[in-house]
C-alpha cells in the first residue's frame, strides 16, 4: 500500500473538494491508503455521500484550521491541533507514509515543511515547482514559484538539478530542457544574479541547459523547465494564469455577442471547451515542494476535487519512482 496524508481543510472548497478527490483516487487505485486530517464529524458526513473501500481511508481528527491570513510560522507552532500540523506530524513520525497533499496556506505549508520535516542534506533551500500546460500540448515547470523571494546563484543551480530529476521521474521526460528566466536570450543579459547563474547552469553536466528564456516564450513548448527566483517565478506564473483567464472571458463575450457569433461558437464548441480544459489548473497536479525529506504537494487554494485527485496520483507515482531517494543521493554526494 502507498500511504498518503490529505489535509482536508484550508482550501476555498474544503473539505468537500478534498474528500471527493480522495475518494476518486482510492476508487481508481486499490494500492492507496489515505489519511484524512480535519474535523472528524464533518469528514464523516462528506464521506457518507460516496461508495468506497472503508479500509483505504482513515480519519485523523483535528479541530483547528490554519487561515491564510495568519502568520505561517506562528500558526504552525501554536495551532497544534490543526489539520495541517496533524498531517505534518503523521509525515514526521511514520516512515511508511509517502507524502502529503494540501490546499491550505502556502506560507504555513512552507513553514511546516522546514520546521517539521526538514531539508534534504546538501540542499540549500527547498523550492516550489508547479507545472503549466504549453501551446503544443506539453507542460513546463517553474522552479521556484514563490518559496524563496531572494536567491543566490547556487540555489538556482540546485533548483535546476532538482526540477530536472522531478520532470524525469514524474513525467518521463528523459532530458528536460532547462531555461533561465531573463530579460533577453543573450548570454550577457540580466543582472548579476542571472549572469552568475547562467555560467553555473552552462557548466553543469547533470542538466540539459538551453540558455535564457524571455517570459513571452514561457508556454511556447520550447522548454520543459524555467528556473528563477521565487519572486520572478510567482509573477510569471500568476501573470500567465491571469492572462489566460481574461482571454477566455473575452472569447466567451465575443462568441455570445450576436446571433452570427453564437452560430459560429456552436460550430467551435468542442474546440473551445478543449482549450478551456487544457488551461484549467484543476486538470493538473499542484506544485511539489522539492528539497525536503518527504513528498509534499500544494494544490491551488481554489482547487476542485480533480486538483486534489491529480495531486494524490502524483505523490503515488513519485513514491513508486523514489524521487526523494534520487534527490538525496544526488545532493548527499555534494555536501561539503
Amino acid at each position: 500500500m502507498i500511504n498518503i496524508v490529505v489535509d482536508c481543510y484550508g482550501g476555498d472548497r474544503s473539505p468537500q473538494a478534498n474528500i471527493e478527490g480522495a475518494v476518486k483516487a482510492i476508487n481508481e487505485d486499490k494500492e492507496l491508503k489515505l489519511f484524512l486530517t480535519g474535523k472528524e464529524e464533518e469528514i464523516k458526513i462528506e464521506l457518507a455521500k460516496y461508495e468506497y473501500n472503508k479500509e483505504q481511508i482513515e480519519i485523523i481528527n483535528a479541530t483547528e484550521v490554519i487561515d491564510c491570513n495568519e502568520s505561517p510560522t506562528e500558526a504552525i507552532k501554536k495551532k497544534t491541533d490543526s489539520s495541517m500540523v496533524k498531517a505534518y506530524e503523521l509525515l514526521k513520525n511514520n516512515s511508511d507514509i509517502a507524502g502529503m497533499v494540501t490546499l491550505g496556506s502556502t506560507g504555513a505549508m512552507l513553514a511546516g515543511a522546514v520546521l517539521k520535516i526538514g531539508r534534504v542534506k546538501g540542499v540549500k533551500r527547498p523550492a516550489l515547482c508547479p507545472i503549466i500546460p504549453t501551446m503544443n500540448g506539453g507542460i513546463v515547470a517553474v522552479c521556484d514559484s514563490g518559496a524563496n523571494v531572494d536567491c543566490d546563484p547556487i540555489w538556482l543551480e540546485q533548483f535546476a538539478v532538482m526540477s530536472s530529476l522531478y520532470m524525469q521521474f514524474g513525467y518521463n521526460i528523459e532530458k528536460p530542457r532547462v531555461a533561465l528566466l531573463n530579460i533577453g536570450t543573450e548570454e550577457e543579459k540580466g543582472d548579476a544574479l542571472r549572469k552568475e547563474t547562467y555560467q553555473l547552469l552552462k557548466n553543469n553536466d547533470s542538466i540539459n541547459f538551453v540558455g535564457n528564456m524571455e517570459s513571452r516564450d514561457f508556454i511556447s513548448g520550447n522548454y520543459d523547465i524555467v528556473v528563477c527566483d521565487g519572486f520572478a517565478g510567482n509573477v510569471l506564473l500568476k501573470s500567465t494564469e491571469g492572462t489566460a483567464l481574461e482571454l477566455l472571458k473575452l472569447l466567451k463575450k465575443s462568441m455570445t455577442k450576436n446571433f452570427k457569433s453564437k452560430m459560429g461558437a456552436l460550430l467551435l464548441k468542442k474546440e473551445v471547451y478543449g482549450i478551456k480544459d487544457m488551461m484549467d489548473y484543476n486538470n493538473y497536479p499542484g506544485a511539489i515542494l522539492l528539497g525536503v525529506n518527504s513528498l509534499i504537494v500544494k494544490s491551488h487554494g481554489g482547487g476542485k476535487a480533480s486538483s486534489v485527485y491529480h495531486s494524490i496520483k502524483l505523490v503515488a507515482k513519485l513514491s513508486k519512482n523514489d524521487i526523494n531517494g534520487v534527490i538525496k543521493d544526488k545532493f548527499f554526494q555534494k555536501v561539503e
